[in-house]
């Protein structure tokens, strides 16, 4: 399922840490985290916190960590002397190698070690309570968001599995007359023939019919069927994830229309039958994105 959400906290040295998340359909749990160097040791924590609230979906996580004005102010009073002593070289240098001019503010901010905007390093762990506190804001934000995209989503599941049970209904009541219709047809044939001495209460005529009746039996799979709609039901009641259990029952439920289909020999059944795949292959694509 789709969504996005964001969040923010603050370390006790006033550093911002800000966490963005974002989620796209996929069939499986596929995490990817960006942290800055100094939140790289708390990426599985980053991620067992994730995979805790996320089910399914490939979800990008994107945080960043800025230095507060305190710590900026605190570095940049540690990188004087080092400041003061390029600037004393470079003076130096210029004199030795008699190159007019004084030293400018940019060379000297130009030096490695003098303008640091990195945090401070320190024990990454400091940082979890922020970090921490910025995910699950985020996490929150785009739980809500695929909420509102499962609500749409679980409303068109159920209109199609409404149209999958009257499909079924159609079925159910057209079965019963397929035998009757292929013994009028045998009686038929054999009167256009000209055989005589074969009746409708002829043993032959009988065996015939009930091998048929036997052959395109379906009582079984409308049955079966009518289970998975039930089943379909009790998830749609459900609070857990209930994605792979649907994508399950789609498979089974195209399973007993396969059946149905090879076994109806009937063009009415037939024709329900093409209907009912068309509508489960629309769910199909719609369980993908159901967590």
């Amino acid at each position: 399922m789709t969504g996005y959400g964001g969040g923010q906290a603050a370390s006790r040295d006033g550093s911002p840490v800000a966490v963005e998340i974002s989620s796209v359909n996929r069939k499986q749990l596929d995490i990817s985290a960006s942290l800055p160097r100094e939140l790289e040791p708390l990426e599985p924590k980053v991620r067992a916190e994730t995979a805790r609230r996320i089910a399914r979906g490939r979800v990008a996580i994107r945080a960043r960590l800025e230095a507060s004005d305190e710590a900026i102010a605190r570095q940049a009073r540690g990188t004087r002397a080092l400041a003061a002593a390029y600037a004393r070289e470079f003076a130096r240098l210029g004199k030795e190698l008699k190159i007019e001019g004084s030293v400018a503010l940019e060379q000297v901010l130009a030096a490695p070690g003098v303008l640091r905007a990195q945090p401070e390093a320190a024990d990454p762990e400091r940082f979890w309570p922020p970090l921490r506190q910025a995910l699950t804001q985020a996490l929150d934000a785009l739980i809500r968001m695929r909420e509102r995209e499962g609500r749409k989503l679980a409303a068109d599941l159920k209109r199609r599995v409404q149209a999958l049970r009257r499909l079924k209904q159609k079925v159910a009541k057209r079965a019963p007359e397929v035998p009757l219709r292929y013994r009028e047809q045998l009686l038929r044939r054999l009167e256009q023939f000209g055989l005589e001495g074969i009746g409708p209460e002829d043993e032959r005529i009988a065996r015939e019919i009930a091998l048929f009746a036997d052959r395109c039996d379906i009582s079984e799979e409308l049955t079966r069927l009518d289970s998975h709609f039930a089943q379909f039901d009790l998830a749609m009641t459900k609070e857990e994830p209930t994605g792979r259990a649907l994508d399950f029952l789609a498979q089974e439920m195209l399973r007993e229309i396969n059946t149905i289909g090879s076994k109806a020999n009937d063009a009415q059944i037939a024709h329900a039958v093409i209907a009912m795949k068309s509508e489960l292959e629309k769910f199909r694509e719609q369980v993908q994105n159901i967590e």
